[in-house]
């Protein structure tokens, strides 16, 4: 069984980090969970989120939530 993370297989794992930093998103700052997903979707921290090179992808939601901020 092939257990690397590539470009090509990261797609599984962005629905659970982007749904997660959306729901501290949406506590935080008092907004609704779907303004949150689309602040989630338009940041940079999304774009780098989606880049396996970035291994952005193996950090949880509050150092995601973390990085959100200071972008």
């Amino acid at each position: 069984m092939n257990l690397t993370v590539t470009q090509d297989n990261l797609y599984l794992f962005l629905p659970s980090k982007t749904s997660r930093l959306a729901e501290i998103i949406s506590e935080d700052n008092g907004v609704n969970i779907v303004k949150a997903l689309k602040m989630v979707y338009n940041s940079d921290t999304y774009i780098r989120l989606e880049n396996e090179d970035s291994k952005l992808w193996h950090l949880g939601p509050v150092a995601l939530y973390e990085i959100y901020q200071n972008n």
